[in-house]
This record gives structure tokens, sequence and C-alpha cells, in this order.
């Protein structure tokens, strides 16, 4: 039975995912389907996390950014059939694994420096 998960995990499994890391921006193409249409929405922000539960096929990272002064976060699974793209847009030096502290974080103290 768990040989038969697996293998069905291991088709779904992306192969094109690119390397980033918490700390990074990003922008994440995710597929939005209205009705009869299917557009894709741009997600951009901070990696604030990333949770390997039990490796591979269930993997997330959380996305957080400001908008209209108050801080959204969402959640993505990275293996998901309706994520279209993940772009970094910028590599960021931190040394937490977990960026949950910018959540208490305003304006330029919640700046991330870049890595050059």
């Amino acid at each position: 039975m768990k040989g038969l998960i697996e293998a069905i995990e291991a088709e779904s499994v992306k192969q094109n995912v690119p390397s980033f890391n918490v700390g990074d921006t990003v922008s994440v193409g995710y597929r939005i389907i209205e009705g009869d249409k299917e557009r894709i929405q741009n997600y951009d922000g901070v990696v604030i996390a990333k949770n390997k539960k039990n490796g591979g096929f269930r993997a997330t990272f959380t996305v957080r950014h400001m908008s209209y002064g108050v801080g959204v976060e969402r959640t993505f699974p990275l293996h998901s059939p309706r994520i279209a793209d993940i772009k970094v847009i910028r590599k960021g030096k931190v040394r937490r694994a977990k960026l949950y502290y910018l959540r208490g974080l305003t304006g330029k103290a919640a700046k991330i420096k870049e890595v050059k």
C-alpha cells in the first residue's frame, strides 16, 4: 500500500522547480479558474518559511507581502499543478530558517538585505 502511494506521488513531483530559499523575494504564477476561463495571477512576496513535512511531494512554502498596509501570507504546495511558474526576483541574506518575526515589523525594519 505504501509503495503504491509513493509511486503515485513520484509521478506528480515537478522537475523544473527553481532553487530558492527563505528570505528570497519570489513571484509565484498561480492558475486561477473562473467559470470556463483560466488565467495566471502573480503573487509577489518574501518567502518566510519552507516546510518539508515528510519531504518530497508534500513540501510547501509560505510567501508574505504587504497589501495596502496589511500583511498577507499565502502557503503554496511546491508541486501543485496549479502553480504555473516560480521566479526568483532577488536573493535575500537571512540567518533564520523561518522569518515569522517579520509579522511584527513594518517599514524599513522589515527589509531584508540582498545577496550581492
